[in-house]
C-alpha cells in the first residue's frame, strides 16, 4: 500500500516539476467494496456538534411486509429495468462510500477558487464579497485558512449526520431492498446494515448543503451531484424513497447546525481593513523590534486573513495557550546560522531539493495544503476499506485538527510579524513565490504536522509514513526559500501539539472501545 501511494505521489511530483500549479484529479479510481467492519454501535459515539446520535428525530418507517413499502420495492425495481448507461456510470462513480467523493468535489472547488484576487485599475483592491458573489471578484479565494475550514465543516456535519442514522439504523433496523426482494441486485458488495435512513442521503444533502454556503456561485452544479447522487442510492438497489427522505431530513438537521455555528466562528472578520492590518504590524514591531513587509508585486496593502487566529477552534478554548515561543532575534547567534544555511541551500541546490520544494508547494490554483492531505486521507480511507462512518470520523477530526493548527499558526504569524527570509538576505531568491503572510510559523508545516497525527492515530501502521511527509512538507519550504528552518521545526511540533487535542476528543467518542 505504502508504494502504491508513494508511485501516485511521484507522479504528481514529475507533474509539479513543470507547472507550480496542479490540477486536483476529478476522483480517486476505486468501485465499491466490502467494509471492514460495521460498526453496529456507531449510533452510541459522541458526535462533535450534535448532544447525541438521537437528538435528530426521524419519523419511524414502515415494516418490510406493509403495502407502503412493497410499493416502494416497486418503484425501485421498475426504476431499475429502466437504467440508462449514464445512471450505470453514475452509480459506480458514487460507490458506496460517496463522503470520498464529495470530498474530491470540494477539493475540485477549492482549487477552482484558489485564485488571488488582481488589482484594479488604480492599483487598488477589492475584497471577495460573499453578499456579491459574481463579484467582480468573485467569492470566495480559497486560500489555505479559507480551504481548512471549509472542509472541517463538511467534515463534521458528515460525521454527525451518520452517527444519527447509524442510532436509527439499528433502532429500526429495517434491511435493505436488495436482502427484503431477492430480485434486486445490488451494485455494491452486500452487507448487513440496516438501510433506514439512508447514510448516503445523508452525506449528499449535508455536503451539497455546506459547499454550497462555502461556494455560492456553484449552487446549481452542486444541486446537480446531490440529484445524481440520490437517484444513484435508488438505482443500486441500496434504498427506496423514505429511506432517502429520512437521509435527507438528517443532512439537513446537521447542516443547519454546522452552518449556524460558521455564521458566529469570527470568519467574516479574519480579513481586516488596511487600519486593523496596520495595528498589528505596528504592536508587533513595538513588541520585537520588528515587522514583516509585503514584497509581493504589486504589493498589496494587506496580509492574508490577519484575524484568522481569533476564529473559534474545535478544540482548543485559548488559542493564545498553544502561541509557540518566540523566534529568534535577529541579531543572535540562531538566526545568523540560518542566514547562512538558506544560503548554502540557494547556492547548492539540487535535484531532490527542487522537487521536494515543487511537490508540497501547493499554491494557486491547487487544492492547498489542507486539500494535499485530504488526498492522502483519501487514499488510506479507501486502501483500508473503511465505512462511511469510519470515512467521516477520520476526515472530521483530520480536518478538525488542520483548521485549529491553522488558527494557531496565523496567531504566531500576525503576533509575532518575523519577516521572511526575502526581506532580511540582501538579494535572495525564492523559488516558489512570496505569500502574502508573515514567516514564523510555517503553514506547510503546521497544516501537515496537524494531519499526519490524525491520519498517524487512524492508521497506525502508517504512522512513520505520514510523519515522514509531514517533516518532508515542512522541510519543503525551507528548501524553496520561503521560510527559516526554525518556522518548519517550531511549526510542526505546533501542530502536533495542536492534533494531539483533536486526538484526545477522538478518543473520548466511544469509536475506539
Amino acid at each position: 500500500m505504502n508504494n502504491k501511494i508513494y508511485t501516485l505521489f511521484v507522479a504528481l511530483g514529475l507533474i509539479l516539476m513543470t507547472s507550480c500549479e496542479k490540477d486536483t484529479p476529478r476522483y480517486i479510481p476505486y468501485e465499491g467494496y466490502a467494509y471492514s467492519e460495521l460498526n453496529v454501535n456507531g449510533g452510541d459515539w459522541v458526535p462533535v456538534l450534535e448532544d447525541s446520535g438521537a437528538s435528530i428525530e426521524i419519523p419511524a418507517p414502515e415494516s418490510t411486509d406493509s403495502e407502503t413499502y412493497q410499493n416502494e420495492l416497486e418503484e425501485v425495481k421498475n426504476a431499475m429495468a429502466n437504467i440508462t448507461s449514464d445512471q450505470k456510470r453514475a452509480i459506480k462513480y458514487w460507490t458506496n462510500n460517496p463522503a470520498v467523493r464529495w470530498n474530491e468535489i470540494a477539493l475540485e472547488l477549492i482549487a477552482k477558487y484558489n485564485l488571488i484576487p488582481g488589482p484594479n485599475a488604480d492599483g487598488t483592491y477589492t475584497l471577495p464579497n460573499p453578499a456579491n458573489p459574481e463579484g467582480p471578484p468573485a467569492f470566495p479565494f480559497a486560500h489555505p485558512p479559507y480551504a481548512s475550514r471549509a472542509l472541517a465543516y463538511m467534515s463534521v456535519a458528515q460525521f454527525d449526520g451518520l452517527i444519527s442514522a447509524w442510532h436509527h439504523k439499528y433502532e429500526y433496523n429495517r434491511a435493505a431492498p436488495y436482502t427484503a426482494d431477492e430480485s434486486i441486485e445490488y451494485a455494491y458488495e452486500a452487507n448487513d446494515i440496516p438501510s433506514y435512513p439512508s447514510d448516503g442521503a445523508v452525506v449528499a444533502r449535508a455536503s451539497k448543503n455546506i459547499l454550497t454556503a462555502m461556494f455560492p456561485l456553484e449552487e446549481e452544479y452542486l444541486q446537480q451531484m446531490e440529484e445524481e447522487h440520490l437517484e444513484s442510492l435508488i438505482l443500486s438497489g441500496g434504498n427506496v424513497m423514505s429511506d432517502i427522505a429520512a437521509g435527507t431530513t438528517i443532512g439537513d438537521a446537521v447542516s443547519e447546525t454546522a452552518l449556524t455555528r460558521a455564521a458566529n466562528d469570527g470568519m467574516k472578520n479574519a480579513q481586516t481593513p488596511k487600519a486593523v492590518s496596520d495595528s498589528i504590524k505596528q504592536a508587533a514591531y513595538d513588541r520585537f523590534g520588528w515587522a514583516w513587509d509585503n514584497l509581493e508585486i504589486p504589493v498589496r496593502p494587506v496580509g492574508l486573513t490577519p484575524l484568522f487566529g481569533q476564529v473559534t477552534m474545535w478544540s482548543i478554548e485559548d488559542v493564545e495557550s498553544v502561541r509557540p515561543i518566540a523566534p529568534p532575534e535577529l541579531d543572535s547567534q540562531e538566526f545568523l546560522d540560518d542566514v547562512e544555511l538558506l544560503k548554502d541551500y540557494a547556492r547548492n541546490m539540487t535535484d531532490e531539493r527542487r522537487r521536494i520544494a515543487n511537490f508540497w508547494q501547493d499554491g494557486l490554483g491547487t487544492y492547498t495544503p489542507p486539500g494535499h492531505w485530504n488526498r492522502i486521507a483519501n487514499e488510506l480511507i479507501v486502501e483500508y476499506r473503511l465505512n462511511p462512518l469510519q470515512t467521516t470520523r477520520t476526515l472530521a477530526y483530520m480536518n478538525m485538527a488542520i483548521m485549529d493548527s491553522g488558527i494557531s499558526c496565523w496567531d504566531a504569524k500576525y503576533y509575532y510579524h518575523y519577516p521572511r527570509p526575502i526581506q532580511l538576505i540582501e538579494g535572495f531568491k525564492t523559488i516558489a513565490g512570496t505569500p502574502n503572510f508573515p514567516s514564523y510559523t510555517s503553514g506547510h508545516s503546521v497544516f501537515s504536522a496537524a494531519a499526519s497525527e490524525v491520519l498517524a492515530y487512524i492508521f497506525p501502521e502508517e504512522a512513520p509514513l505520514m510523519r515522514e511527509w509531514a517533516e518532508e512538507a515542512a522541510i519543503s519550504r525551507v528548501y524553496g526559500g520561503i521560510h527559516w528552518s526554525f518556522d518548519a521545526t517550531v511549526g510542526t511540533d505546533q501542530g502536533r501539539e495542536i492534533a494531539q487535542y483533536t486526538i484526545d476528543r477522538a478518543k473520548a467518542d466511544g469509536a475506539d472501545q
